[in-house]
């Protein structure tokens, strides 16, 4: 005769298969209890704007590499605001998150805010990394995810492998071999550094990937033909360009290629070769490719409409429709101060660009094939031939106040519903 089970081992056995079910889930809630949040502790991404643009152009003209003698010791001063810029767009780019940085007395304190699907313990990832600063390159003092702190080594080892994720691993290793010391102060930033022989050949050539220049080729040698039956003359418009670029995309994606990263580079050929660069400048793998012939582009039978409108909408293409915008206006209050004057039609090719761009990457495929299907001037430009140009800083002062003021703003409100008819908006 079979003995009964015992009601107390019965009941332990319940007791710990129960346990065995809880105690992970009840480990898993801890974990995002811990590390996601409701709210960000970086709201939002700095907002670009020309000041900021004239800051970094000095930055670079000032530390050009390409003047650097190879060994010669440099020192580069940027403010956290500078700081606060560069980490925004980066962080924006490759991790889609917010960024900020604050700076201390011998210590860093980054911070990323990167949002989720809803849960019910929040939606917001935030990390927070601090940096102490050696005699040599910064080290890692703290990382904590939400409420949760990390091992220090944990990050350590992740981050070369996140930079070979996002394709940084060339520049992560640029940086190490050229940086001698990072000073922190409170709000300032101090980088000593020194070019070597190779540098700066190095950090052209790792600005695009072998897939990169793999998938831009084909627009590449496109553009050689479109260039060679262009016929007699040195000007051809843009829009004849551009549905047979944008039909190349469309092909290629119906082969199975990503589109906003097809429109991405058929953007970016096409706006090296409106400002009479190619591929070959910025690549030295490239250099062997076939040249297009040169030939200035016009957009509405002008030459300067083009390179707003590329310019602007390959930045926006990358994702940084901030910086695009604050370009534009950069170039518009540099003008005004001797060039050729603050010109809001400028500013209309500037952010038809930008919308152009945005439509690209947020809605490739119809992009393509509105585009491929032929486009005019019209359909790529608002109305301008009314828009106030060619105003000196005092004129565009006092008849509009400035960048940021009412009357100004009314003109950017004019210009964007403008922007608003035009088909590719739609």
């Amino acid at each position: 005769m079979t003995r009964p089970y015992p009601r107390s081992s019965a009941r332990r056995t319940a007791a710990w298969l129960l346990a065995s079910a809880l105690v992970p889930l009840l480990l898993v809630a801890a974990l995002l209890t811990a590390t996601l949040q409701r709210q960000p502790t970086v709201p939002s991404s700095a907002d670009v704007g020309p000041a900021d643009v004239a800051r970094a152009v000095s930055l670079l003209r000032t530390h050009d590499p390409r003047q650097a003698r190879p060994g010669q010791v440099s020192t580069a001063l940027l403010h956290q605001r500078d700081l606060d810029v560069i980490l925004s767009h980066g962080v924006h780019r490759w991790l889609a998150a917010n960024g900020s940085v604050v700076l201390e007395p011998t210590r860093a304190r980054l911070r990323l805010s990167t949002r989720g699907p809803d849960t019910p313990f929040g939606a917001w990832l935030n990390l927070e990394l601090v940096l102490a600063e050696t005699s040599g390159l910064p080290q890692l003092d703290g990382v904590r995810v939400g409420h949760l702190p990390l091992p220090v080594w944990l990050a350590e080892w992740a981050a070369p492998r996140l930079a070979e994720r996002l394709g940084l691993a060339r520049e992560w290793q640029l940086a190490g071999d050229i940086i001698r010391r990072v000073h922190f102060q409170r709000d300032v930033l101090l980088v000593t550094y020194a070019w070597q022989g190779d540098s700066v050949n190095r950090l052209f050539d790792g600005l695009l990937s072998p897939a990169d220049l793999a998938r831009l080729r084909p627009y590449s040698d496109l553009l050689v033909n479109l260039a060679a039956r262009a016929g007699a003359g040195w000007q051809l418009p843009m829009v004849q360009l551009m549905p047979p670029m944008f039909d190349l995309a469309r092909q290629r994606s119906t082969a199975g290629n990503d589109a906003a990263a097809e429109n991405r580079a058929a953007l970016l050929a096409l706006t090296l070769y409106a400002n009479g660069r190619w591929l070959g400048h910025v690549s030295a793998a490239a250099r062997s490719w076939p040249r297009p012939r040169p030939l200035q582009l016009l957009l509405a039978g002008r030459g300067d409409f083009p390179l707003h409108f590329l310019v602007s909408a390959m930045l926006a293409a990358e994702g940084t429709t901030p910086l695009s915008r604050a370009v534009g206006i950069y170039k518009e209050i540099a003008d005004s101060r001797g060039g050729s004057g603050f010109s809001f039609n400028d500013i209309a090719a500037d952010r038809a660009g930008t919308r152009f761009g945005e439509r690209a990457v947020r809605d490739p495929v119809a992009l393509q094939a509105l585009v491929a299907r032929g486009v005019g001037d019209a359909d790529l430009m608002p109305r301008f031939e009314d828009l106030p140009e060619f105003m000196a800083e005092p004129e565009f002062l006092r008849r509009f106040g400035g960048v940021g003021a009412p009357a100004y703003n009314t003109m950017l409100a004019e210009i964007d519903r403008r922007i608003e008819g035009l088909p590719f908006t739609r």
